[in-house]
């Protein structure tokens, strides 16, 4: 304590750093404990990686890229490949992205343009989205199994690639609507006020300065979705099943459709060596697939657009 004109002030404490002080001490502490837990937490996910990478490259080849596979039961080297799950996966893909990204974008931009937080119905729908985001997706694919492939209502179809599709974009969704709808909160205010203070529309002002302002949080999400609808097994299975061929003809999706990942959860099952390989590389094949779907969108986070 000391008084100055009068004045009594509380003694402070000396900002100089102390390197031997408790509060040092105690600092360094905290940051060495968080950089070990760090680094423990990365270990399962460096091992998985290195094990299916390892066990999967060492299978891989230009014929089991691109060939069928054979009836179980025989060696590795007539076992075929995985070319069919490989194209399955793309497609049933492709679909899900062409039910579920002009539906998240659109929802996205309602939530963000034309609704504010004392709105009932925008409410009800961040609230379902982020239901639906923790959702697990085995439920999303009995959902699609009850509505679309028990009823036939599809065109006749039971088990197909659009149904797995249907399941797939559910998953996808709360994805992309959230982060259209977080990419387009982050717009400056000034924008939409200057667009429309020079006479532009609502929706010039959306398609024109919003959404572009925006697309590169609209595009990661989209690419984000992606990467874990690739992923997902237990959806396919209630869905699309399974199917040994290539698929021929465009109406080829309304029938079952083999995909990477029910690919190895069947033949991981199998009691021959040789399909438990073709797992390992399918495994390593999607593996890369979502690692490279991750890396692109990691770019595009940081990558800077201009209007």
């Amino acid at each position: 304590m000391k008084e100055i004109n009068n004045k009594t002030f509380v003694k402070t404490q000396s900002l100089r750093y102390r390197a031997y002080s408790y509060r040092s001490i105690t600092n360094k502490l905290l940051t060495y404990c968080s950089i070990i837990f760090t680094l423990i937490s990365l270990v399962p996910l460096v091992l998985v990686l290195l094990y299916v990478l390892v066990k999967g490259s060492s299978a891989i080849s230009l014929d089991i890229l691109f060939l069928e596979p054979q009836p179980p039961g025989g060696d590795f080297s007539s076992a075929g490949g995985i070319g069919n799950a490989i194209v399955g996966t793309v497609i049933v893909t492709s679909i899900a992205c062409l039910f579920s990204i002009p539906i998240g974008v659109g929802t996205g931009i309602y939530l963000a343009e034309y609704s504010n937080n004392l709105n009932v119905f925008s409410r009800f729908i961040r609230f379902g989205t982020n239901v639906l985001a923790g959702v697990p997706s085995i439920i999303a694919g009995v959902f699609i199994y009850a509505i679309i492939v028990v009823t036939k209502v599809l065109f006749g179809s039971t088990f197909s690639a659009l149904a797995g599709a249907m399941a797939l974009s559910i998953l996808m969704l709360p994805i992309i609507i959230k982060t259209t709808d977080e990419g387009l909160k982050l717009v400056p205010d000034d924008l939409r006020r200057g667009a429309l203070g020079i006479g532009a529309s609502k929706k010039t002002t959306i398609l024109e300065i919003t959404l572009p302002a925006a697309r590169k949080n609209i595009l990661t999400g989209i690419l984000l979705s992606i990467a874990r609808a690739s992923g997902e097994t237990a959806p396919l299975i209630f869905t699309a099943l399974f199917s040994y061929y290539h698929i021929s003809s465009i109406n080829d999706i309304f029938f079952e459709i083999s995909s990477l990942s029910v690919l190895i959860y069947n033949f991981a099952l199998e009691p021959y060596a040789a399909q438990n390989q073709l797992a390992w590389a399918a495994s390593c094949v999607l593996l890369i697939m979502i690692l490279f779907i991750n890396i692109i969108a990691k770019m595009i986070s940081r990558t800077t657009y201009k209007l």
